[in-house]
């Protein structure tokens, strides 16, 4: 552990160290004492960066603290992401630079008069990289006070052509990614399941990651977990999250403890937690098919828990199929291949990466490199998927142009 805490604090220390040319060069003319005032400020920021990241996995996850660890870290981050922005035109200056005077020493060897000025750091650069890092800073200040807690209702009707006749108008609430563990307060999760119940849902159904890590994390919430309510009830799954495979145990068994303690805390609070299984809604003596899957994923690492033909089995003589299965990778790995009467499918997972652009016709964020299918509804032949932007955040503790998102799904027959 000491030799990847000391491997940090020397990227983190020749990054701030780079950056801080910029600085000088800016502040040339400053008096002396101004001078001194800014190095200081750079210097003490750049120390106590240092100090939190050192800190960070002894300070506590839950409780009253919790909000120092959280925000102190995200703050961390986005100072060095700024800062790595900011010294790519100086990185490119001593590019040059550095070619320039490879050139000048090739010249000089076959006894050539260089002539010219002497090759320095261009003073606008310098400006540009104070520039270039100030702005996403700012972009993502804005983003933990005015659009981490921006919920937004989505709405989408979605037409199905074996939908029994009774659930015509049927309506769902998707919530997903809570990552309650961010949550320094409970406010904001009162103000979103004030939403949720607005919308009057026959369902709500929950794609996973309930917590960040911890199963304690939601002891805190349990009165706000418990005002979620709906006439068919409120179903959920595991996401990778929920496992713990983030933190370092003493054994497996006591991860497998935190598990089984964030599945009976969701039954205290009145979910019904699906575990690689279905349940069968009814209405008017139709049926529709509730199928939830635990974690499974097609890209990198994550954890391959779901067992999608043990619950799609239980849904035999069932015509329409709805899934639920965090990571939207599933889709086309799996179900759409294997799985082909499975009508919709629910995930969430990618966040949007809380970061990207979304305007009437145009959607982007960097997670469409990793994910094909990220936000929003997607569809092949007659089977849909629908990747909720997630309702909290995780690391970075705002959002910036992908706001939090409550989906509202009517049911049609197609």
């Amino acid at each position: 552990m000491w030799t990847r805490i000391v491997f940090i604090t020397v990227i983190f220390f020749l990054i701030d160290f780079y950056f801080f040319q910029a600085v000088k060069t800016v502040t040339q003319n400053f008096s002396g004492n101004k001078k001194l005032l800014v190095y200081l400020s750079y210097w003490g920021i750049t120390l106590l960066s240092i100090g939190f990241a050192v800190a960070y996995n002894y300070l506590p996850s839950t409780g009253p603290l919790k909000g120092i660890r959280l925000y102190g870290m995200s703050i961390m981050v986005m100072f060095m992401i700024c800062k790595v922005l900011g010294i790519l035109p100086i990185l490119i200056d001593d590019i040059v630079r550095f070619l320039k005077f490879i050139v000048q020493l090739c010249i000089r060897e076959h006894g050539v008069a260089s002539g010219g000025s002497p090759i320095t750091r261009v003073k606008f650069l310098s400006q540009i990289a104070l520039l270039m890092a100030a702005v996403p800073m700012a972009t993502f200040l804005f983003g933990m006070v005015g659009g981490a807690f921006n919920y937004q209702i989505r709405r989408v009707r979605i037409k199905l052509p074996n939908l029994p006749e009774s659930f015509r108008g049927f309506k769902i609430v998707q919530i997903s990614d809570i990552h309650i563990g961010s949550f320094v307060s409970a406010k904001p999760l009162k103000t979103a399941f004030a939403m949720v119940a607005e919308q009057k849902p026959d369902v709500i159904l929950f794609t996973g990651d309930l917590v960040n890590n911890l199963a304690e994390e939601a002891e805190e919430f349990l009165e706000q977990l418990s005002s979620l309510s709906a006439p068919m009830g409120v179903f959920s799954v595991l996401g990778n999250h929920d496992y713990g495979h983030y933190v370092r145990w003493k054994d497996e068994s006591e991860r497998i403890a935190n598990v089984n303690k964030l599945k009976q805390l969701q039954k205290d609070v009145g979910w019904k937690l699906l575990m690689n299984e279905s349940h069968i809604l009814e209405k008017n003596g139709e049926k529709l098919a509730l199928i939830g899957v635990e974690n499974w994923s097609s890209k990198m690492n994550f954890p391959k828990y779901g067992q999608l033909a043990k619950a799609h089995a239980e849904t035999e003589g069932v015509p329409c199929k709805i899934l639920m299965s965090h990571d939207p990778s599933h889709w086309e790995a799996e179900i759409t291949e294997q799985f082909k009467d499975i009508s919709l499918t629910l995930s969430g997972h990618t966040h949007g990466m809380q970061f990207g652009i979304e305007i009437p016709g145009f959607k982007w964020s960097p997670v469409q490199y990793v994910y094909k299918q990220w936000a929003g509804l997607y569809h092949k032949d007659d089977q849909y998927l629908y990747v909720n932007r997630g309702l909290g955040f995780i690391g970075y503790m705002g959002r910036v142009g992908i706001m939090p998102e409550i989906t509202v799904i009517e049911l049609d027959r197609a």
